[in-house]
C-alpha cells in the first residue's frame, strides 16, 4: 500500500517539482487574454490565457506590470514569458508572467524598446529638459490629421473654453509608412510659427496604427522643439515615444485642449476676484493715507514752524543785544588797557634809552683807549710793512722796505740791519 500524505504536502511536492523543471522556467506561452483584472488593493493583475479550448491561469505582479510597455487587454493574442508555479493553498498551477507582448508585433515591440533606451540615453526623456506650459497662450498650434476626430475634439474644446485663443492647424498624416515624415515637418513648421504651445494628437487606434508616433524621428523632433508640446496620442492606456519626449502627456485629445487652455469663465472669475482685491486694497491704502495725513496735520499744528521762527527770532534779538553790550564793554576795557600800556611802555623806553646811552659812552671810551693810533699823539711811531703793523723784528729782512707812521705823517725806510734781542745778536 502506498504511503499517505496530506494535501498541503502534495501541493508542496508538486510545487518543488515544477520549480526544479528547467523547461517550465522562463518559457513563453502564446494565447488570448480573457478575464483580465487588476486587484484594487495589491495592484497585481490576474487573467487567463486560452487557445483551442485550453486555459491556463496567469498572474502578473504590480512591479512587472509597471515595467511592461504593453498594457494587457481582453481579446488580444499575446506572448507571455514567465515561470510555472503552483499556488499551494488551492493546488492550482499558474504562469507567473514577467513580460507580455502582443502576438505579431513582438519584433516591433522589441525595436521600439531599443529606440526608447537609445533616446533615454540621449536625454530626450530627461525631466529637467521639460518646458513649462504657458498659463495663457495667445496662439495654439495643433499637429494632427485634418480628417480625424481628434482635430474636431480639440477645436470644440478650445472654442468653448478659450475662444480668445488663436488656433492654427498644421496638417500631417497620423498613420502609414510615411506618416512620421509628415509629422516631423509639421512639428518643425509649428515650432517656427511663433505659437506659444503645440498639441500633437490623434485619436485611438491599434498598436500598429500608432507606430508613426513610436519612431525615433518623431520622438527626436518633439524633444528638439523650442515650443512646449502636449502629446495626446490614442487612448489613455496608449503610450508612445512621442508621449515620453513631450513636455506634457494628455490621455486624450480633449484632455490636451483642456490642459492647454483655461476655461474662460474661470479666467473672468479670477479677474473679478483680483479686481475686488485690488479695489479693497486701494480703499484700505487710501483710508490709511488719510489717517496719516490727519496725524501729520495735528503734529504740524503742535509744532508750527511759524511759532518756532518767532521764538527763535526773539532769542536772536536778545542774543544780539547782549553781544553788542559785551562788545562795547570789551572796547572800553581795551582802550583803557591800551592807554595804560602806552604809559608803561613810554616810561620803560626812557629808562632803557638812558641806560643804553650810558653804556654806549662807556664803550666808546674803552674803544678810544684801545685805538693804536692814539699812541702817536704821545710821540710813538708805527712801523708798517705791506700795510700791516710790524710787531716782530724777525718778520723783517735786510733791504725790506717799511713805512714809519708818525702823528702827522709817515716816511719810507729800508732795513739795513736787525736786532732780535736774543743775546745781542745783530744782523
Amino acid at each position: 500500500m502506498s504511503s499517505i500524505i496530506g494535501v498541503a504536502q502534495l501541493n508542496r511536492y508538486i510545487s518543488l517539482k515544477l520549480k526544479n523543471d528547467v523547461k517550465l522556467s522562463g518559457l513563453t506561452v502564446r494565447g488570448e487574454i480573457t478575464d483580465f483584472k487588476v486587484h484594487f488593493k495589491s495592484g497585481h493583475s490576474y487573467f487567463t490565457l486560452k487557445e483551442d479550448g485550453s486555459l491556463i491561469k496567469c498572474a502578473m505582479f504590480k512591479s512587472a506590470l509597471a515595467r511592461n510597455a504593453f498594457k494587457p487587454e481582453n481579446g488580444v493574442n499575446v506572448l507571455c514569458t514567465g515561470d510555472i508555479e503552483v499556488y499551494e493553498p488551492n493546488g492550482v498551477y499558474q504562469l507567473i508572467v514577467r513580460e507580455i507582448v502582443p502576438v505579431g508585433i513582438g519584433q516591433k515591440f522589441l525595436q521600439i524598446e531599443a529606440i526608447k533606451k537609445k533616446l533615454a540615453d540621449m536625454g530626450c526623456f530627461a525631466p529637467e529638459r521639460k518646458k513649462p506650459l504657458p498659463p495663457l497662450p495667445k496662439r495654439i498650434a495643433v499637429v494632427t490629421s485634418l480628417n480625424g476626430a481628434a482635430v474636431r475634439d480639440v477645436l470644440n474644446i478650445l472654442g468653448r473654453r478659450y475662444p480668445i485663443g488663436e488656433v492654427r492647424i498644421f496638417p500631417s498624416q497620423v498613420q502609414g509608412d510615411t506618416a512620421h515624415l509628415t509629422i516631423v515637418r509639421a512639428l518643425k513648421s509649428a515650432d517656427e510659427s511663433g505659437c506659444d504651445v503645440i498639441i500633437l494628437t490623434r485619436g485611438g487606434g491599434s498598436y500598429e496604427d500608432l507606430m508613426a508616433f513610436n519612431t525615433e524621428e518623431v520622438a527626436v523632433a518633439v524633444s528638439q522643439c523650442r515650443t512646449p508640446i502636449i502629446s495626446a496620442v490614442g487612448h489613455e492606456t496608449d503610450t508612445t515615444l512621442a508621449d515620453y519626449a513631450a513636455d506634457v502627456r494628455a490621455p486624450t485629445p480633449s484632455a490636451a485642449a483642456e490642459i492647454c487652455a483655461p476655461q474662460l469663465e474661470q479666467l473672468l472669475g479670477a479677474v473679478d476676484f483680483m479686481k475686488k482685491r485690488l479695489t479693497d486694497g486701494l480703499e484700505t491704502a487710501l483710508r490709511l493715507a488719510e489717517q496719516r495725513l490727519d496725524d501729520c496735520e495735528t503734529r504740524l499744528a503742535a509744532n508750527s514752524p511759524a511759532d518756532r521762527i518767532s521764538r527763535e527770532d526773539e532769542r536772536l534779538s536778545a542774543f544780539s543785544a547782549r553781544m553788542r553790550a559785551a562788545a562795547e564793554r570789551t572796547v572800553e576795557r581795551g582802550e583803557s588797557s591800551l592807554a595804560a600800556l602806552r604809559l608803561r611802555l613810554g616810561s620803560a623806553a626812557e629808562q632803557y634809552l638812558g641806560a643804553a646811552e650810558s653804556r654806549f659812552g662807556s664803550l666808546s671810551a674803552r674803544l678810544e683807549a684801545l685805538d693804536p693810533y692814539k699812541v702817536l699823539e704821545r710821540g710813538y711811531v708805527i712801523a708798517m710793512k705791506d700795510g700791516s703793523p710790524v710787531t716782530d723784528p724777525a718778520a723783517l729782512g735786510i733791504n725790506d722796505e717799511i713805512t714809519i707812521r708818525f702823528r702827522d705823517g709817515s716816511v719810507t725806510a729800508r732795513i739795513t740791519g736787525t736786532d732780535t734781542g736774543e743775546k745781542g745778536q745783530t744782523t
